[in-house]
């Protein structure tokens, strides 16, 4: 063999020894390592580092909702041998009988417990005196120990269906999920639920190696094998924190809803239901206690969002609507006219109406809510020659108008719960009628009464259909994620089926007319033109309910408002008052004058829900 060959073979052979030592190596420092960290090695706790979760901010930066400390105590069961149960139970004023349920919850039985590796919350959201008497003896203590993490803190007491609540997941959820884990919490209702995914960040693991007595020594390896957990993005939300503040305090000791929305953008400017809650009652050990409590409330029922869940006939105010399908059909215009006589005349003075002049054009039974100009005009969108005598094909007609407004159909809000409403079909009437049934079976659909049904949201958004002449941009309560661009899908454009201009500016004529010398003109606004529509809806449980829609100013609008507020009586006593101060608020920032700040007194103070009855009426009677 010559020197070459062996030079080669030399060489080779380093390589290979080179190699081994390599692959020796890499099993000792990554592959051994490994298995160390698996799950059935008792030497190790895997610790989940839990993010927090996003802040929620308003419109203006104000911070809404931001996080708080709060200490969990987590047990292994199968680690518990030798700890001091009677100390522990002390600690935290539970008997020895609830130490063994809480054991047998998690593992079936005592027995199964002792070899039960899994961790638990034994006890949540401890408050820092207790978590500080726990760590203390928690050397004591074998197979327990403390994690902290966040819980939510809403800054100010308000819009508690809008922002929503955090609580535990359940259990479905944790046998279907990848993600969620027992003890884990999720966003429950609101944006704390529809942006779960965004505000909730990524979690993160910490290993950490015990000794033979359980005690916790620190971190293995230094860490090199902890995942960091990723904070949660913020948000910043379309609410006005001052205007939803106001809309609490007038609808206070009163039932009902209020949306505002800036119709420039769809942006939800306020979301009011009423009666309501601090949100902060549904954070912490007493969640269970609380929410029970406004569950159980059957009078006021307050963990229902009335704004954007509670359907009602929107009364007068559909008669908007109406009008301007009866000019896109071409059987009306602003000239008009109809008689009155205190009732509809072709159908026995049913439905009935108020006194008022006579005979009316567009504009005055707009300003003045005439029920009988409104029934001549739906009977003569069914009755359109053009279907030739098919009252039904009319019908299906208006059904497609009405849903292009948003009316009827889910708007396609970010908020979790959007309800359809109630808007009646064919078959609906073909059941209750007969197949042979025609216009006067219908007629009160003419006056937003019969079947219908809808949210404040979604009468809020009607009216920016108006106000932007015949387009709305989709409700939202969310502008941005954390550094993101203005998410774009909201800058989408919605055309109703209205493409007549004059339809909408002889409406929008009328509307401004209500406020001054029409059904809303004690509402008025000195410097403000508004254009608004009074309702009464009528109730066969109770009392009328007090209903009002508006936007100001009439030229370059920059916000709508709608209001119910139920068993309120005529929409001028109640709904209308309340509106107007919220436009004032929100355009000039404050309420100037004596008499206006009379009406807000009047409204703040004015209790619909314990009081006698008869205080509703102590507002002018206006229709």
């Amino acid at each position: 063999m010559n020197s070459g060959s062996r030079r080669y073979i030399i060489i080779a052979f380093a390589v290979v020894v080179a190699f081994l030592y390599i692959l020796r190596l890499f099993y000792v420092q990554v592959v051994e390592d490994k298995y160390k960290l698996s799950a059935q090695n008792q030497a190790f706790l895997y610790v989940t580092d839990y993010p927090p979760r996003g802040n929620i901010f308003d419109r203006n930066g104000k911070l809404l909702v931001i996080n708080q400390v709060a200490y969990d105590l987590m047990v292994v069961p199968r680690n518990m041998k030798g700890c001091d149960t009677l100390g522990l139970c002390k600690i935290l004023n539970i008997s020895i009988s609830d130490f063994y349920k809480r054991l047998i919850k998690f593992s079936g039985s005592v027995k199964e417990a002792s070899k039960d590796y899994r961790t638990y919350i034994f006890e949540t959201q401890m408050l820092p005196e207790l978590n500080a008497r726990i760590q203390e003896r928690l050397y004591r203590f074998n197979g327990f120990y403390v994690q902290a993490r966040t819980v939510r803190k809403y800054n100010y007491a308000i819009a508690a269906h809008l922002l929503g609540y955090v609580g535990e997941v359940n259990q479905a959820l944790v046998d279907t999920s990848s993600y969620y884990k027992s003890g884990d919490y999720i966003g429950k209702s609101g944006i704390e639920k529809s942006y779960e995914s965004a505000l909730r960040g990524i979690k993160g693991v910490q290993i950490k190696m015990r000794d033979v007595h359980n005690n916790i020594k620190g971190s293995f390896k230094g860490g090199i094998y902890d995942t960091a957990a990723k904070r949660g993005s913020d948000l910043i939300c379309t609410l006005d924190a001052e205007l939803q503040l106001l809309g609490e305090k007038l609808m206070m000791n009163k039932i009902g809803g209020l949306a505002a929305i800036d119709p420039s953008t769809g942006e939800i400017l306020a979301l009011v239901t009423s009666p309501t809650y601090d949100p902060n009652i549904l954070v912490g050990r007493d969640f269970p206690k609380n929410y029970t409590l406004l569950l159980n409330d059957s009078l006021g029922k307050p963990l229902i969002n009335r704004a954007s869940q509670s359907f009602y006939p929107p009364g007068s105010t559909f008669k908007l609507m109406n009008a301007l399908i009866a000019q896109q059909e071409g059987v009306l215009n602003g000239t008009t006219t109809y008689p009155c006589a205190m009732g509809f005349p072709l159908n026995k003075g049913m439905p009935g109406c108020h006194e008022h002049g006579s005979p009316l054009n567009l504009d005055g039974a707009i300003s003045q809510s005439c029920n009988s100009y409104f029934s001549y005009v739906f009977k003569s969108i069914l009755d359109n020659k053009k279907y030739h005598g098919k009252n039904k094909e009319g019908f299906e007609a208006w059904r497609k108008y009405i849903q292009s407004f948003g009316a009827g159909v889910r708007v396609g809000t970010d908020l979790p719960f959007d309800a359809r409403g109630s808007l009646p079909t064919v078959a609906y009437y073909n059941k209750v009628f007969g197949n042979g049934w025609y216009t006067m079976n219908v007629i009160s659909l003419g006056i937003g009464q019969a079947e219908l049904g809808l949210t404040p949201l979604q009468m809020c958004n009607v009216v920016c259909s108006i106000a932007n002449r015949g387009y709305f941009y989709t409700p939202h309560v969310i502008r941005k994620i954390g550094n993101d661009n203005p998410l774009e899908k909201w800058a989408l454009k919605n055309q109703t089926l209205i493409t007549n201009n004059d339809a909408y500016e002889n409406v929008i004529a009328g509307m401004a007319n209500v406020f001054i010398n029409g059904t809303a003109r004690s509402s008025a606004i000195i410097g403000i033109e508004m254009c608004g529509k009074t309702g009464t809806a009528q109730n066969p449980h109770g009392d009328n309910h007090s209903v009002f829609v508006c936007f100001a100013p009439r030229i370059n609008p920059k916000i709508c408002v709608a209001i119910l507020v139920e068993n309120a009586g005529q929409g001028a006593w109640w709904a209308a008052p309340i509106a107007s101060l919220m436009v004032e608020q929100y355009l000039t920032g404050k309420i100037t004058g004596q008499p206006r700040l009379d009406i807000k007194k009047r409204m703040e103070e004015g209790d619909l829900i314990h009081m006698d009855p008869t205080i509703k009426k102590t507002n002018p009677a206006f229709w």
